[in-house]
């Protein structure tokens, strides 16, 4: 299907009997209200559960939609929504909300859509990573909210600058042939960020989360990594310097589905800046660092982008509902997304599931790992691939397949073991070698976990 069809065709099955929702700006006690009402009228595909809380003590919510909440279906993507990590940039916090209550209302009314996605997706909104930053915006309300007023969590920090910075250090690896994919953490990790940011850490790295988009507001644009650049800003000054991933051209495609499945995005003259197609590189638009989104991809398998969705940071409640139109039909279509590429499971001989198998793509310097189930997604392109899947003890395998534009493609790996060889002894002369000639002239087989390049 066309491109600039799909949009207007996915609208039009949202439309069937869409009802009418309240369009209010929700403080904590009334965003739970809120989470807690739709959990009531869908209990058998949603569940509700926090992953932390803030520095005042809120908790940091997570309404989930799947066919069996709490649970992680084999081949069944994980996707997540972020909002509100600026606590005064409001818009993506209630657009989450009504996102929840609609995908509740079509569910229940049969919608062969949105029933399709919740079958197939574990879905998790967030719909408020700072909810303290949020009360000291709301008690100014949109009528004379500052800039930057309520942006930063109750301990003034900036929670887009507070993730470890892996971009250093995989800037600083690339150049010696090193990783850019699950870099580990520093060692003093958890003293340097917030209670949020560290719940935020401990949430993605206990799910195998595929696809993600953080909502913010200030700017009409889809954004995509990397968000910091190699050659960094000095003092006040911005480098703009377009700073693309190995996956450059897929997360072009990812943010030009939410752009063009937008109302206005993808006009790219928003809020006086202009984006060709209504998306950007980050880095290119101005470099960030310690931000969530090149986090994402440099320490998980999940690929993030960063949607930029109002000029007005704290728009009033009267431009809710008009908001909420322009981006229903993106909201759903992105996480659509995360069902393309290859899947599949990585197994051993009899059958069993192995964790932390490296996927590799020839040609695409940036891996991902199989799950506890040992199952794993890769998002790509249509076109036909070279994968390898490999994993301590076990001898690699590669395959060759071909990704069409619809549903991802089905691609298992059955590894066998490595064969160790075992010492033999043996005798020159009539005479037993001793285990020290023996270990000069038996060396065992290297193993190696992964690719680097």
């Amino acid at each position: 299907m066309a491109r600039w069809l799909r949009p207007l065709v996915g609208a039009l099955l949202l439309l069937e009997g869409a009802a009418a929702l309240s369009f209010l700006h929700h403080r904590y006690e009334e965003l739970v209200q809120a989470l807690f009402r739709v959990q009531s009228q869908c209990p058998y595909v949603t569940r509700i559960y926090s992953i932390g809380r803030s520095v005042e003590g809120r908790h940091l919510y997570v309404l989930e939609f799947s066919d069996y909440p709490g649970i992680h279906e084999p081949l069944e993507p994980e996707f997540k929504y972020v909002g509100n990590m600026h606590g005064n940039e409001v818009l993506g916090r209630e657009l989450l909300l009504q996102l929840s209550e609609f995908l509740c209302e079509e569910y229940r009314r049969g919608n062969e859509r949105i029933t399709r996605l919740i079958h197939d997706t574990r879905i998790h909104i967030m719909p408020s990573m700072n909810p303290d930053g949020y009360e000291v915006a709301a008690k100014q309300g949109p009528d004379s909210n500052g800039y930057l007023t309520g942006r930063n969590n109750a301990n003034g920090v900036d929670l887009n600058r507070n993730f470890p910075d892996l971009n250093t250090l995989m800037y600083y690896s690339r150049d010696i042939s090193g990783p850019n994919h699950h870099i580990p953490l520093p060692d003093n990790w958890k003293s340097q960020v917030e209670p949020e940011t560290l719940a935020v850490i401990q949430w993605i790295s206990s799910y195998n989360f595929v696809l993600s988009a953080n909502l913010h507001g200030g700017a009409v644009v889809a954004n995509y990594p990397y968000d910091k650049s190699q050659d960094q800003r000095f003092r006040s000054h911005r480098r703009t310097v377009n700073t693309p991933t190995p996956d450059d051209k897929l997360f072009q495609k990812l943010a030009k589905t939410y752009s063009y499945a937008h109302s206005w995005m993808h006009r790219g003259w928003n809020c006086g800046d202009y984006f060709a197609d209504g998306i950007t590189n980050g880095a290119s638009w101005y470099s960030l660092s310690k931000g969530m989104q090149d986090f994402n991809y440099l320490h998980t398998n999940c690929f993030e982008i960063t949607l930029e969705l109002s000029c007005n940071k704290f728009p009033p409640e009267g431009d809710l509902e008009r908001q909420w139109m322009a981006n229903r039909e993106a909201l759903v279509a992105f996480i659509e997304e995360v069902h393309q590429g290859i899947k599949g499971m990585v197994s051993d001989e009899n059958n069993n599931g192995i964790a932390g198998a490296v996927i590799s793509v020839q040609g695409i310097s940036h891996d991902i790992t199989s799950g506890d189930m040992g199952d794993y997604f890769r998002l790509l392109l249509p076109g036909t691939y070279t994968v390898t899947a490999s994993a301590e003890g076990y001898q690699p395998l590669t395959v060759t397949t071909t990704v069409g534009p619809a549903a991802p493609s089905l691609v298992h790996f059955q590894l066998k073991q490595e064969v160790v060889r075992k010492p033999v002894e043996r005798k020159a002369s009539g005479t037993r070698m001793n285990n020290k000639a023996l270990q000069k002239k038996v060396v065992p087989r290297a193993t190696r976990r992964g690719t680097q390049r």
